[in-house]
């Protein structure tokens, strides 16, 4: 395993301001940890025969401007981000590719519109998975990964490459306390109390809120990410407390910024 390329690789990363780097074992996707696992066909050496180890990167979603979603804000902040993840993947892969192992970037979403997962709900290959296989998370009831340094609030990107990394170790602690905060906030019910993978998301109808959002230009909804506790990210903006989301007297302050943000920009 080559060592040194991947403190390279890290070395590149923290050069792109990417705070959140890990590295799976292509073949860790063959050993199931848990059931139901995804089919064969999701894997990443069957999109990308050659791959050996997965890179995945972690872009924080600023807390400030999700909480006013969903708004023209938060959408502007969600591209702004994919953007980032697309070219830092591309540029990571190039470099890669450029030393003599050959790797491809994935795209931060694997579909061309909402409507399209209307009738497909699925991408063609999972950064979630990818995410917690390389040792950034775990998934929590929200079927989001969640972070220590971000709880949900991560966008993330993946590398397939040739090179034999070493991996990371894959979390063993549970970072989700099980508050129910996102089942109870979701405002299309897609959310369930059981843990991931029991409990999964109804993607019609997350799918079918998001394109009723994205008709009024302000899709994603980001509910279920904004309400989780988990992270640190909650101290360094002093929002422990969570329930101001959904009492407004909780800080009248901040639910006059929301409103403000939420009248503009969209239908």
């Amino acid at each position: 395993m080559n060592e040194a390329l991947k403190q390279s690789i890290r070395f590149r990363c923290r050069k792109m301001e990417i705070p959140l780097v890990g590295i799976a074992d292509a073949f860790r996707w063959e050993e199931p940890p848990f059931q139901p696992w995804m089919p064969e066909a999701f894997y990443p050496r069957s999109i990308f025969p050659e791959a050996v180890s997965v890179i995945v990167i972690g872009l924080p979603v600023s807390l400030p401007a999700l909480e006013t979603s969903p708004s023209i804000l938060y959408r502007e902040l969600y591209s702004t981000v994919n953007a980032l993840l697309d070219q830092h993947t591309y540029r990571l892969a190039e470099f890669l590719t450029s030393q003599g192992y050959p790797s491809v970037f994935i795209p931060r979403d694997g579909y061309g519109s909402i409507e399209v997962l209307l009738k497909n709900p699925v991408a063609f290959f999972s950064h979630r998975h990818a995410a917690y296989l390389a040792g950034l998370g775990n998934f929590g009831v929200n079927n989001m990964i969640l972070t220590p340094e971000y709880g949900p609030r991560v966008r993330f990107g993946s590398v397939l490459t040739s090179a034999d990394l070493p991996p990371d170790l894959v979390r063993e602690d549970q970072l989700c306390i099980r508050c129910m905060q996102c089942v109870e906030m979701c405002p299309s019910s897609a959310l369930e109390k059981e843990d991931y993978p029991e409990g999964t998301t109804d993607k019609h109808a997350c799918a079918s809120w998001s394109a009723d959002l994205n008709r009024r230009y302000i899709a994603p909804c980001g509910i279920c990410i904004k309400v989780c506790p988990v992270g640190e990210d909650r101290k360094r903006y002093g929002r422990e407390d969570v329930s101001v989301y959904a009492e407004r007297n909780t800080d009248p302050c901040l639910h006059r910024a929301w409103d403000h943000v939420r009248r503009y920009g969209g239908k």
